[in-house]
């Protein structure tokens, strides 16, 4: 997906002798995230994920743990009562992220004698938990509901392995670096790692009030309450603390306040989703959420990071297609992440990174194995689409806001990244963008389906490079829009005239050489010998999100792409049931996204195919019903979808992830026409459709330039009515057919 590929087939190397190419960078599917339902924390640079009783459990393949920068910073941390592990009562995340909450009690304790000494559910313990500023802080309260006085012994067990984020993938490491003596101080432990990249990393458990007993492996209090009564412990975990920093119980009240402040000011610049269905707004809180969870505030302004657990980091196309979902809601997020790609475009050819000059960045890492370059990905470039998705994304930006300036500022960078497409992305001068990697580390395939099996021909034969794929010419085309707009309105329009000529020829040559009558649909893509891949696939409705195809091209391609070998009743596959490599439960070759089928909806849409569009909405929100806390994943299986049956699950798709949590929000867009026009101050709706669903849709706080308008669609009939509710600001609403 413009990460690294993660198709339990992937995890086993093919044999050389087969000829075919060994997956890269893999995560070997030998334990399902969705059979423990793990619960996610993040803030900035750091993330945790917890079991249900809210601890982290060591051994093999556990995700669990607190994670910084790429690094596992605490590996265990488990919770005893007696010297047993609790009962689980319940575990809940706050709609909003801030706070998890797990509710527990004891089991029967009995003494060494075997005597019963506390009987079950006398005892509450409730953990409350969140992240800020690079630490977990905890607040654990235990209450004796016995009449009786009780002595309950808790005990916190810990560790850190300082593993890199990649060995907690799976990748094997031939050495590393060293762990230091811990450092006992009564009420704070300090564990730390000299890693091989001759850089400390160090993790501080602080707990107050002190406890009776203090360890390298764990703390123990020795609790005697009387009857009713609740004494609280607090626990603080900071990841590379400094040397004089102390916690304290208040610590807790005082970061906790100012997390919920930080939210409150995010969330308060988004629009408000209500509509006439209670599971659809928990889905839309919850999307909401999950944005403002991944989204880490750089020194550019906000940067949502794609997903957790594995893909908690900087990757360009993620992030870009993120705030394209997210423009008509959150117009800061396209701001904040043309603002950081641009300050970190590629200045010259370096081939251990894939970089060339202008091109975008493909993904950030921070850890020690990127550090010391085994892992190619400390600043890599290897992603074809970033490049062409920016200029997109910058001429997006300034449709929806109207904010010529920042265009203005950011100049140079598209300018240099149309030079990028022109110089390098089109490799042998055809006029199409290829991508082949500059160095044997880097990535084979280098767009968003990038498993090592994910681009073939009709017999299932692996393509050779350089491949061009579809959706790139597509974005390769909405770039020379986009730019050729820029350019218009930063007054030169000779250099718009130079770019809209560059698009009609690319557009007259895609539908040449992609579009194929007998598979009624475009290509997947084109191998190094200009040979077309000949199948069915979802790439094609990305020329339909970006306007390359022909209008009378488009039925066709809706056409396939709606048909039941495509359209699983989810969403639309990434390959259609018919082809060689079909595999529903593959990362790439029959498996459902929901950014993709989110694309291809706005494309259907803005062809005339909004009922089209709906559909797929329909299934991706039935898809989330049966989804905990309403979170759709990264993928899921494209299985068929069966009467009263939910979808099936990838055993390791992340979750949240940015795009596809986005992907609700820009579906309920396309369906409604939604558009914004700044230099009018208007807001549009184009032959607005409700998906069967929902009967209403109130919008609230849609702004557009310093005013914002409430706006509530109902169904009438056949019709979808547009209703203003409140406005702020010279704006018009208005309805076209």
């Amino acid at each position: 997906m413009g990460k690294m590929p993660i198709d339990s087939s992937d995890s086993l190397p093919a044999p050389a002798a087969s000829g075919m190419p060994i997956a890269q960078f893999t995560i070997p599917a030998t334990a399902s995230l969705t059979e423990r339902q793990p619960l996610i924390l993040k803030h900035g640079d750091t993330f945790g994920v917890f079991d249900h009783n809210g601890d982290v459990l060591s051994g093999p393949d556990s995700p669990e743990g607190i994670f910084h920068r790429d690094t596992r910073y605490l590996s265990h941390l488990t919770l005893a009562i007696n010297g047993q592990r609790p009962i689980l009562l319940s575990s809940t995340l706050r709609d909003d992220n801030a706070t998890l909450t797990c509710d527990l009690t004891n089991p029967d304790l009995f003494d060494i004698a075997g005597k019963l000494i506390i009987g079950h559910d006398q005892v509450h313990l409730r953990r409350t938990r969140f992240l800020w500023n690079s630490r977990c802080h905890e607040r654990l309260t235990v209450r004796n509901y016995d009449e009786a006085p009780q002595h309950v012994r808790i005990e916190i067990a810990f560790a850190a392995d300082f593993a890199d984020l990649f060995e907690v993938r799976g990748t094997a490491r031939a050495k590393r670096g060293q762990h230091l003596t811990p450092i006992v101080r009564g009420e704070a432990i300090l564990l730390s790692y000299e890693g091989l990249d001759h850089r400390r990393r160090s993790t501080r458990l602080s707990f107050d009030p002190p406890p009776d007993e203090s360890g390298d492996v764990l703390v123990r209090y020795n609790l005697r309450l009387a009857p009713h009564e609740t004494r609280s412990l607090f626990i603080e975990i900071a990841c590379d603390p400094g040397e004089d920093e102390k916690s304290r119980h208040w610590s807790f009240f005082f970061a906790l306040r100012d997390a919920r402040r930080a939210l409150r000011t995010s969330s308060s610049k988004t629009a408000s989703i209500l509509t006439s269905n209670e599971i659809f707004n928990e889905a839309a809180r919850r999307c909401a959420a999950d944005l403002h969870m991944l989204v880490t505030e750089m020194p550019e302004g906000p940067y949502p990071y794609a997903g957790i657990p594995w893909f908690s980091t900087v990757f360009g196309r993620d992030a870009l297609i993120t705030a394209m979902q997210t423009l008509w809601l959150e117009p800061e997020i396209a701001g904040g992440v043309l603002g950081y790609l641009a300050a970190n475009q590629a200045k010259e050819l370096d081939p251990a990174r894939d970089a060339e000059p202008g091109k975008i960045l493909h993904e950030v890492r921070c850890g020690e194995m990127a550090e010391l370059g085994e892992v190619p990905f400390r600043r890599y470039y290897g992603s074809i689409d970033s490049t062409p998705l920016f200029v997109m994304l910058a001429g997006d930006y300034v449709r929806r806001t109207g904010d010529i300036v920042t265009i203005k500022r950011l100049l140079p960078q598209i300018e240099a990244a149309l030079s990028w497409i022109e110089d390098y992305g089109d490799r042998d001068g055809d006029g199409f963008v290829e991508y082949g990697r500059l160095t044997e580390e880097g990535l084979i395939n280098q767009a968003w389906k990038d498993s090592h099996d994910s681009v073939f021909h009709a017999d299932g034969r692996l393509a050779k490079g350089p491949i061009a794929v579809a959706e790139v010419q597509a974005y390769v085309y909405g770039a020379w829009k986009s730019a050729a707009e820029i350019f218009q309105r930063c007054g030169k329009p000779g250099r718009a005239a130079d770019l809209l000529a560059s698009a009609d020829r690319l557009r007259n040559a895609f539908d040449e050489h992609f579009f194929d009558e007998e598979l009624g649909t475009y290509v997947m893509a084109l191998d190094g010998d200009k040979r077309p891949c000949r199948v069915r696939s979802s790439n094609a409705g990305h020329a339909l999100f970006t306007g390359i195809a022909y209008q009378e091209r488009a039925e066709e391609v809706a056409r396939t792409l709606m048909s039941a070998s495509s359209f699983c009743g989810w969403g639309i596959r990434t390959v259609a049931s018919t082809e060689a490599r079909y595999n529903p439960m593959s990362y790439h070759n029959g498996s459902v996204w929901p950014h993709d089928n989110a694309l291809i909806a706005k494309g259907l849409a803005a062809y005339g195919y909004r009922t089209s569009a709906a559909r797929i909405f329909d299934g991706l929100f039935a898809a989330s019903t049966y989804i905990d806390l309403r979170r759709l994943p990264e993928l899921f299986c494209g299985l068929a979808r069966q009467r009263a049956q939910g979808p099936t699950f990838y055993p390791v798709a992340c979750s949240p992830q940015a795009w596809a949590a986005a992907a609700p929000l820009f579906l309920l867009q396309s369906c409604l026409g939604l558009d914004f026009d700044p230099r009018k101050l208007q807001i549009s709706f184009h032959e607005p459709q409700l998906p069967g669903f929902l009967d209403e849709v109130v919008l609230r706080r849609l702004r557009i330039g310093a005013g914002s308008a409430d706006i509530a669609l109902r169904r009438s009939g056949r019709q979808v009515v547009v209703d203003v509710i409140d406005r702020k600001g010279d704006i018009r609403v208005v309805t076209t057919v």
